[in-house]
């Protein structure tokens, strides 16, 4: 299954309106730290698929969702619960940092 691609054309819908939480990865092709999280994110993605949504926004193509967040460094990692912001996490980080973002919260 992997992660969704979000954009500013599906953000509320697959985000926003979800009934799962969703962590969403705000990154770029240009940033490094990016790349290497990058196998991370998919693999949480199927690892808890059905518990969990995960996707990506890069914010060089949906610069307005970069900046409606507040995102200034990236990689930026961000849990959505029930529409809003539940959690954040900004920087490369190993597996279970990342984990420690939602597991209490699904």
């Amino acid at each position: 299954m992997g992660s969704l691609t979000l954009t500013s054309g599906n953000f509320e819908s697959e985000v926003l309106k979800s009934d799962i939480p969703v962590l969403v990865d705000f990154w770029a092709a240009w940033c490094g730290p990016c790349k290497m999280i990058g196998p991370v994110i998919e693999q949480i993605a199927d690892d808890y698929s059905g518990r969990l949504k995960v996707g990506k926004v890069n914010v060089d193509d949906n610069g307005d969702l970069a900046q409606q967040y507040g995102i200034t460094s990236i990689p930026a990692l961000i849990l959505y619960k029930d529409g809003e912001v539940a959690a954040q996490k900004n920087g490369a980080a190993p597996k279970h940092d990342i984990e420690s973002i939602f597991k209490n919260l699904i």
